[in-house]
């Protein structure tokens, strides 16, 4: 797909750049996204209609920020914060209990035991949180290279991680890595990549729940970051789900496995990350029937 500059688009329609790059910003051009300070604009791309409204949000969305604002207990946004963290985190090796995850996001604080507990299980457990809410306040932006560093910067300010000095918080890795024993970018190539996933990302406008695989899959083969790729690559999953009104997921620690397989097997046999995504779908559908929130 071809891209216009801001300038080009402002020109083709006769207004100000002023406007386009507000129009962009405020997601009334669709498929338009950054790259670094630079929006990229769908050459088929049409003039938004002047006085038009945000495409209305799904029931999920909208309920997942109102009760985020009003820090509302025992529904749909406070299930999400603690069911997804936990799972999420635990597939990284974090060794805080389900009950655990739960009081230090109900309570704001951990409760002593005589088991050991690492501080920066703790420490993510608490940023993790913090990044559901950035994916619920930012749902509805495309997805950019700086939207998914910032993912990161939350995901591991004040880990151990952050005090290495080869360590990079909020940006790509500077140590070539691997990940299942199989080898991925180059750390002097990830930014080219990354422009180049997101650009085929974009090449279609309304995405389909095999776009948002596809895009993990490839995110989680470039792996972009030193350390945290898999918990930002399922929440860029979750947050692309609620964009495009499709119902979300968590992958829970009995599906790991399976999704795992997924992974490596995309491209040759789709289905088995399809299939554990859709299982994964279904288990978050009936926590939606149980709270009472409409989905296609």
């Amino acid at each position: 797909m071809e891209y216009l500059s801001v300038i080009q688009f402002a020109e083709k329609f006769g207004i100000s750049e002023r406007t386009v790059r507000n129009y962009c910003a405020s997601g009334k051009i669709e498929g338009a996204f950054l790259t670094g300070k630079t929006w990229n604009i769908p050459a088929d791309a049409v003039l938004p209609q002047r006085g038009a409204g945000k495409t209305k949000l799904s029931p999920l969305l909208a309920t997942l920020r109102e009760q985020k604002a009003s820090r509302l207990k025992g529904g749909i946004y406070h299930r999400t914060q603690i069911d997804l963290t936990y799972n999420s985190n635990h597939m990284e090796g974090s060794r805080l209990t389900h009950d655990q995850t739960r009081y230090i996001f109900e309570t704001n604080t951990i409760c002593i035991t005589d088991e050991t507990i690492n501080v920066d299980d703790i420490v993510e457990a608490v940023n993790h949180f913090r990044c559901i809410d950035y994916i619920i306040d930012h749902a509805e932006e495309a997805v950019t290279e700086n939207l998914v560093k910032q993912l990161h910067l939350l995901l591991k300010t004040g880990t151990s991680d952050s005090r290495k000095d080869w360590f990079a918080v909020g940006d790509y890795k500077r140590l070539a890595n691997e990940v299942g024993g199989q080898d991925t970018c180059p750390p002097k190539e990830v930014h080219r990549h990354m422009k180049a996933l997101i650009s085929t990302y974009y090449r279609s406008k309304r995405k389909t729940l095999e776009d948002i695989l596809d895009f993990h899959v490839r995110f989680e083969q470039i792996h972009p970051f030193q350390d945290g790729n898999g918990r930002v690559g399922r929440l860029l999953m979750f947050k692309e789900c609620l964009a495009n009104g499709i119902v979300p997921f968590i992958i829970t620690d009995d599906l790991k496995l399976f999704y795992y397989r997924g992974l490596r097997e995309w491209g040759h046999i789709n289905g088995f990350l399809t299939d554990t995504c859709l299982t994964a779908q279904d288990q978050y559908k009936a926590i939606l029937d149980y709270f009472q929130i409409a989905y296609k």
